[in-house]
């Protein structure tokens, strides 16, 4: 199958796991086009997909620069670990920042942003498990995070938190890392209500099923509409 009918595919799967945990139309699909060509991006663009997600910044820019003069409705999501010497470039192309994993990070992109007089939503990366991944190793730090950009951040908007489960077939160790950051999240929009923190991305191709269930508001998926990656 094409990219149009992988998407299909890959909606219809969201919305009946969505229907069946009483969750109809509070996910959306965040289709990964990393190391996939301009081409197959534009494919899933012409067939309604508005929402993608890039893990390296020079790969990014020079397909959605391109994209989004074309298509100007589509959204772009950095979700890879965000170096502070390319934050700058990122903003010239991106909506989101998913990656959001320290406040030295933080400060940069507030600093980038009020250069150039725009605001930028962000998401906060929650460690939960992956080994291999970074982000925040503990609400304190998440909260010293909120904390510094409520006082110090105008231009920084959090949106809400992301996570990667552990790569692991067991399904209990990876609901649990999944409910761990929605009671991240509960915790968090007690305490600083300014903020809005609706969103959750958490699940991929292999676990968004049980990601829906534990509260996913938005799911990663890549290879399962593109196809194999194109290093």
């Amino acid at each position: 199958m094409g990219v149009s009918d992988n998407l299909k595919s890959i909606l219809t799967h969201i919305n009946q796991v969505s229907q069946k945990c009483g969750r109809e139309g509070k996910v959306k699909l965040l289709a990964v086009s990393k190391f996939h060509p301009l081409e197959k991006v534009e494919e899933a663009v012409l067939s309604g997909q508005k929402l993608f997600g890039e893990n390296r910044v020079q790969e990014a820019f020079e397909k959605f620069s391109v994209l989004k003069e074309k298509y100007p409705d589509i959204k772009l999501h950095i979700i890879g670990h965000l170096q502070t010497n390319k934050v700058s470039k990122a903003l010239s192309v991106c909506d989101c920042i998913e990656s959001v994993d320290s406040i030295k990070l933080i400060k940069e992109i507030n600093k980038c942003c009020e250069k150039t007089g725009r605001t930028v939503d962000i998401l906060l990366e929650y460690h939960t498990g992956e080994e291999s991944k970074t982000g925040f190793l503990s609400e304190n730090e998440v909260f010293e995070a909120l904390s510094f950009i409520k006082e110090n951040c105008p231009s920084v908007l959090p949106r809400g938190f992301m996570t990667m489960a552990p790569n692991t077939s067991n399904l209990e160790e990876i609901r649990n890392s999944f409910k761990t950051l929605c009671a991240l999240q509960e915790k968090a929009r007690s305490s600083f209500p300014h903020f809005e923190l609706s969103e959750l991305s958490m699940g991929m191709s292999g676990d968004f099923e049980t990601a829906i269930e534990e509260g996913s508001t938005m799911v990663r998926i890549g290879t399962a509409i593109f196809g194999e990656r194109e290093y």
